[in-house]
């Protein structure tokens, strides 16, 4: 952390000045001699500053809030759509997709250096710092101030929670460092106290930002709309981690989800999606190549031919691994009942029959044999290669699991050339926002049918799935959890409506479910009849383990990560490198980690 927060201001300045347009600035001085005394004057100079926050929020490896797709060999591993690699919800085996498998395994150690994901971004902070030092010093309004300052604040207070849910306590600074601050030697500040703060941030910018549906230019600005989804988000987190591990205070951060949420929901400027076509009514927008004027999407990231592109549709069919078994598992029957409980369910032996009478979601989620036409899935003629197709096969696309993620594969971007696709990426949605809302009134106690009707009830019309109506017949597969049935459903609308969007593996750790990470990762019912039918020449390389006397794709035996545990003493947050300790040994380290 010292050695990123040590870097030259000026450098750090100069180079978010570089990325913007202030001619007029720049007809004044030359470049070597910006300094803050004679560039915090205009509304502008607040504008160009904080673009350059915009353009280094999109470093999601390090600066993991907004989450997009990296470009080049990056779009292999880097965006939201992989971080259900974390969980059970998703099996990758790829090289690039093993750090994934490792902390799902439970076997990552203590870093020398700060990970991917991790203990990194601090130069963004400082940046964030430097603006908050010198706003005041322009000749503008205090709305027009306040507008700059919000979005600042939106970063910081987004960029902590995000710190704080990994790694517990944070050394919260709020200032630009010098290089004999004391932040730079002391210990971390205690969550609760970070949080506190991290709250005032997120309020000042819902108070402050613009409530505009959209503001045109590049980058798309943040808007009030913006600020409260993410405080619905990071609260919602921070009640229930409070409520299921033991802290204090986790009806305040619950009621603030639900606040937040509900005033994002009823006077918002967006609505879901819909659509007369309800077999692809669900994944459009996780399909669209556009999402200008979806009334849904609240804040995106725009990708363009020559200025920003990525390959990651044509990567993730096989560097995402697959569905599990276990996630697929939990999609409802068309009676709005578990498999556990509905008539409806056929079972697995024949493999379309998963389809029937389930969850529309289900099919647009994970790729159908007859279906493979309309996403001529692989890039290749629909005819010449039979689905599923298990790693070790040759030809077409491939998945560990024989559930082959569809959700959200294109083929025309899937099928451009090599990091010139412009698929956008979704950062903010209003279904998340409703799935807040839901879960924070159905943890304080105060869940009504209205509620659900407002929520739960509209993402599922949107597929023509039945209503879920209060205190429903409990799966007898989640009893143990210890909550009520309507958590429970709510629960797993979440799973499925948010399913390769990045929140499983934090919702595990918040309700404090990391035991359920011990389930083996397993795949489609793999016994003589689905062999014969789908890899007659026994080219698929991965294994089986029976259960209940029915063999299943065993995706990761034989190797390091076949028996994942949870180690509930440490594996609830990640470690902090090695170097950084070094550096500043007050920092100490995290439970279970060591010394």
């Amino acid at each position: 952390m010292k050695k990123n927060i040590l870097k030259i201001s000026f450098i750090v300045f100069a180079t978010l000045l570089m990325v913007s347009c202030n001619d007029e600035f720049l007809e004044r001085q030359p470049l070597d001699a910006i300094i803050n005394e004679t560039f915090w004057n205009t509304e502008n100079d607040l504008k160009v500053y904080n673009n350059g926050l915009y353009n280094m929020a999109k470093d999601d490896i390090n600066v993991t809030i907004m989450m997009g797709h990296h470009n080049g060999f990056d779009s292999q591993w880097a965006g939201y759509e992989y971080l259900d690699g974390y969980s059970d919800n998703t099996a990758p085996i790829e090289p690039r997709g093993l750090r994934f498998a490792t902390v799902r395994a439970g076997i990552h150690q203590v870093p020398n250096d700060a990970q991917d994901f991790g203990w990194r971004g601090w130069n963004f902070l400082r940046a964030i710092n430097v603006g908050m030092d010198n706003y005041a010093k322009a000749q503008v309004t205090d709305a027009v101030r306040n507008k700059y300052i919000g979005e600042a604040r939106l970063f910081r207070g987004w960029f902590y929670a995000d710190k704080v849910q990994k790694f517990g306590d944070v050394t919260w600074v709020d200032h630009e460092l010098q290089i004999d601050s004391p932040e730079l030697d002391s210990p971390r500040t205690p969550r609760a106290d970070v949080m506190e703060k991290v709250l005032l941030d997120l309020n000042f910018a819902c108070d402050n930002l613009p409530s505009a549906q959209k503001v045109e230019g590049d980058p798309g600005r943040f808007n009030k709309w913006v600020a409260l989804a993410v405080k619905s988000r990071v609260c919602l987190f921070e009640g229930t981690w409070r409520k299921y591990h033991g802290v204090a205070d986790a009806n305040k951060w619950l009621t603030e989800a639900a606040s937040a949420a509900k005033l994002l929901i009823e006077t918002g400027p967006y609505k879901l999606y819909t659509s007369s076509d309800l077999a692809h009514a669900y994944n459009f927008t996780h399909r669209a190549l556009d999402l200008s004027g979806n009334p849904e999407v609240i804040y995106w990231r725009k990708y363009a031919t020559g200025v920003e592109t990525n390959h990651f549709q044509s990567y993730h069919a096989g560097y995402v691994g697959g569905a599990t078994k276990d996630a697929v598992e939990d999609y409802l029957c068309t009676d709005g009942l578990p498999i556990s409980l509905s008539p409806l369910y056929k079972g697995d032996e024949v493999f379309e029959n998963i389809f029937e009478n389930r969850d529309p979601r289900l099919r647009q989620t994970i790729l159908h044999p007859e279906d493979q036409p309309y996403y001529t899935y692989g890039n290749h003629p629909y005819n010449t290669y039979t689905y599923p197709r298990i790693r070790g096969q040759v030809g077409g696309r491939n998945s560990t699991t024989g559930y082959h993620i569809i959700k959200v594969y294109e083929n025309v971007a899937a099928s451009a050339a090599y990091n010139v696709s412009t698929s956008p990426a979704i950062t903010l949605r209003l279904a998340e926002a409703m799935l807040n809302y839901a879960e924070a009134v159905a943890e304080l106690g105060t869940l009504t049918q209205a509620d659900l009707d407002m929520t739960v009830n509209k993402l599922r019309a949107r597929v023509g799935m039945p209503s879920l109506m209060l205190n429903p017949q409990m799966d007898p597969r989640y009893a143990s959890w210890g909550v009520s049935s309507n958590i429970v459903e709510i629960r797993r609308e979440r799973r499925i409506e948010l399913f390769m969007e990045g929140f499983r593996y934090d919702d595990l750790r918040r309700w404090k479910l990391g035991k359920k990470l011990e389930v083996k990762s397993y795949g489609m019912r793999w016994d003589a009849a689905n062999q014969s039918r789908f890899d007659p020449d026994k080219k698929a390389t991965i294994k089986t383990a029976t259960l209940d006397g029915v063999p299943y794709l065993d995706v990761y035996q034989g190797t390091d990560y076949a028996n994942p545990k949870f180690d509930e003493a440490k594996h609830y947050l990640w470690p902090i490198p090695i170097n950084s300790i070094s550096q500043n040994p007050a920092l100490g380290q995290n439970p279970g980690w060591g010394n």
